[in-house]
């Protein structure tokens, strides 16, 4: 799995691609989340186009954030799933807790 940050004003956008599943990835993307949050940005948009698979770990770690982040006045908000992801959210019923958007700037048009 690969992680790439970009910033677009205050708006964090990490691009994930890969897989997530668990292990040294799941840790990997924890530790971005919580170091976001220690340095104060609250607005992040997890850019999914790229990963190919996900199981529990991975869910986990994306719904763990999404409460750290709303705890702490922020929001984290999916976009660009593939079908497969997109399937998984669906299927878990996680689309009624994530904002999950087509693309990368309709998310990023949201937090405004």
């Amino acid at each position: 799995m690969t992680i790439q940050e970009t910033q677009h004003n205050e708006i964090i956008v990490l691009s994930v691609s890969g897989e997530l599943m668990g292990g040294p990835e799941a840790l990997e993307l924890n530790e971005k989340m919580n170091q976001l949050l220690d340095d104060g940005r609250k607005k992040v948009v997890l850019d999914l186009h790229g990963l190919e698979r996900m199981n529990s770990s991975g869910l986990g770690i994306m719904i763990n954030a999404l409460g750290n982040f709303k705890q702490n006045g922020g929001d984290l908000k999916l976009a660009a799933l593939n079908p497969r992801i997109e399937h998984l959210l669906k299927v878990t019923r996680l689309t009624s807790i994530f904002e999950v958007y087509d693309t990368v700037s309709a998310a990023i048009a949201s937090f405004s």
